[in-house]
């Protein structure tokens, strides 16, 4: 049996069962990794010697009667992440010879979980793309077309996923960097509530590997079903134990519900400032359809929505302010003065200069749009929309992300324009799941987000897992063997 695409808990059952050997399961994926990702490019740091040991050590350890949540599943992990003996660049040449001294705190978690960690996936310079090419590892394609991107910044992630090298990945998610990769490439994502899951080693190169508390970013698991999502997040959900982990433990509550039929869910398929498109629009669509065939109440607009042209400028100023703090960007004056003030360009070129009393009026109102948020899920379990306007695109290199644009069936938009579907989760800090809703007319696959209410991570992923029922998941590349 080949093993490469079966969902990490069919693989947990067959190791319990004895039916295949972690040794077996590394072979075949590094095997795998071997034959097939000189084209792909997803795994841009292989560790293979040290997996093929993790692996025996596993193998040893259930011979020993030893069960752990992980034993033995081969994952993989996103380059970002520190990891003792592997380089941590973030794309960043000046970097590219940089080995941290300790495992990130996620990293340590997978490996005490008894994951086989098979390497490191490929990411965008600095993780500040939506397309996932440095100069130090290359260009990550996507597998269903190799002229398309596979996302950013953890597109080596979900492209490592949909290519069948591995059973799970982590990533991390600042504007929809699990969410838009896992939409491109037809995977599963995961991004937690703001703070549910520690951290530290998640750092740029130049940063020590301090605890951190991140304004927007998250960390979080991709898979192939969202029943392992769930897996994962168990394993990756809890505090920094240097910090609040001194004092606090995790607890999420239970899902809101165990059947479709009882879910409350408004779905969401139009945006005041960047259409989606009709590919985007049809997979809504579907989840739409399966969810009233359910029997789950649906509603397509609701008055308790917060105003989401003022929470996308919103998102924008938290976003860029925050990673122009992190990567200033020098000429901002000429930029802003090019900028149509009408524009996110010019929300975006504003943010660059903010002071922080500037960012202290910004938290201001993002606290009144998550108390929004509230009052609508007191009315609604989820909401339903897009993760971006279009399915995967053309890879575009253009030096100047600013001058590059992306195409919404016919028309162009600003490039950055499209991350206003990815804030609509981000900005409020809420959990948001990704999960194939079928494929475009060109046979790409497209995605849609499940939204819930902060810290009911459960609820989005059992909705996932309960769609998935209906209208099917995570299908191969080119119909390949599953």
């Amino acid at each position: 049996m080949e093993w490469s695409f079966q969902p990490a808990e069919e693989i947990l059952a067959a190791l319990r069962t004895g039916a295949v050997t972690s040794a077996e399961l590394t072979d075949e994926a590094i095997a795998r990794i071997e034959r097939e990702d000189e084209v792909i490019n997803a795994i841009c740091v292989p560790d293979f010697d040290r997996a093929r040991a993790a692996a025996q050590r596993a193998d040893q350890a259930r011979a020993r009667g030893e069960d752990r949540p992980l034993l033995g599943v081969p994952v993989t992990v996103k380059e970002s992440y520190d990891m003792a003996g592997l380089p941590t660049t973030w794309g960043m040449p000046p970097h590219r010879d940089y080995l941290p001294a300790e495992d990130a705190v996620q990293v340590a978690r997978l490996k005490a979980a008894g994951a086989v960690v098979l390497g490191k996936t490929n990411v965008p310079l600095g993780l500040q793309d939506i397309q996932s090419f440095n100069d130090i590892y290359g260009t990550t394609v996507n597998p269903w077309d190799h002229g398309r991107t596979a996302g950013g910044s953890s597109g080596g992630s979900a492209a490592a996923l949909a290519s069948g090298f591995g059973a799970l990945s982590i990533g991390s998610d600042l504007a929809g960097s699990l969410r838009t990769p896992a939409h491109f490439c037809g995977v599963y994502a995961h991004k937690p509530t703001l703070g549910l899951a520690a951290v530290r080693g998640m750092v740029p190169p130049s940063e020590p590997a301090f605890p951190a508390e991140p304004d927007l970013a998250v960390v979080g698991p991709m898979a192939r079903t969202a029943r392992d999502l769930a897996l994962l997040l168990d394993v990756m959900a809890g505090p920094d134990p240097l910090t609040y982990g001194v004092a606090h433990r995790s607890a999420l509550p239970p899902a809101r519900h165990e059947r479709l039929r009882d879910f409350r869910v408004l779905v969401v398929d139009d945006h005041p400032l960047i259409p989606a498109g009709a590919a985007v629009r049809a997979g809504v669509r579907r989840v739409a359809d399966a969810l009233v065939g359910g029997g789950a109440r649906v509603a397509w607009r609701s008055p308790l929505l917060p105003d989401l042209a003022e929470a996308a400028k919103l998102y924008m100023e938290l976003l860029i302010s925050g990673s122009v703090a992190r990567f200033p960007i020098e000429s901002l004056e000429q930029l802003r003065a090019e900028a149509d003030d009408k524009s996110l360009d010019a929300v975006r070129l504003d943010a660059m200069l903010f002071s922080h009393s500037d960012w202290m009026e910004a938290d201001k109102r993002r606290k009144v749009h998550r108390h929004g948020w509230r009052r609508l899920f007191a009315e609604f379990d989820a909401v339903v929309c897009p993760i971006t306007p279009t399915p995967a695109f053309p890879h575009d290199h253009h030096p100047n992300p600013m001058e590059r644009h992306i195409d919404i069936d016919g028309v162009e938009y600003p490039y950055f324009d499209q991350l206003v579907w990815a804030g609509l989760a981000t900005m409020p800090g809420l959990p948001a799941t990704a999960i194939p809703a079928g494929l475009s007319p060109e046979g790409l696959p497209v995605g849609v987000q499940l939204v819930g209410p902060m810290f009911e991570d459960r609820t989005p992923l059992r909705l996932a897992e309960l769609l998935e029922r209906e209208i099917g998941g995570f299908q191969a590349p080119g119909g390949g063997v599953r």
